[in-house]
């Protein structure tokens, strides 16, 4: 299992098109993955999961990623949040 945070510096927060970005990013690999947001834990495959965290600017968020390919999707997270501006580790 991998695990890493992220602090939001995007104006916007996670909002609806970085959110849809992210969870696109992630589909593809068989690893399952989660964000984790002020007690609440979301599948992040799942648009409707990520929206209804509500994350806002200066807030932090913690991925996990547990699977055979977990490697390659946390560095594609990586590379997401940090091509789309939206936070930074």
């Amino acid at each position: 299992m991998i695990e890493k945070s992220y602090t939001i510096t995007s104006d916007e927060g996670l909002h609806a098109r970085p959110a849809s970005k992210l969870v696109g990013a992630v589909s593809p690999f068989a690893a399952e993955v989660k964000m984790l947001y002020k007690e609440k834990e979301v599948n992040l495959k799942s648009i409707m999961g990520v929206m209804s965290l509500g994350v806002s600017k200066g807030n932090t968020v913690k991925i996990t990623a547990d699977g055979s390919d977990e490697e390659s999707l946390m560095a594609k997270v990586d590379e997401l949040i940090i091509a789309e501006g939206l936070g930074e580790a």
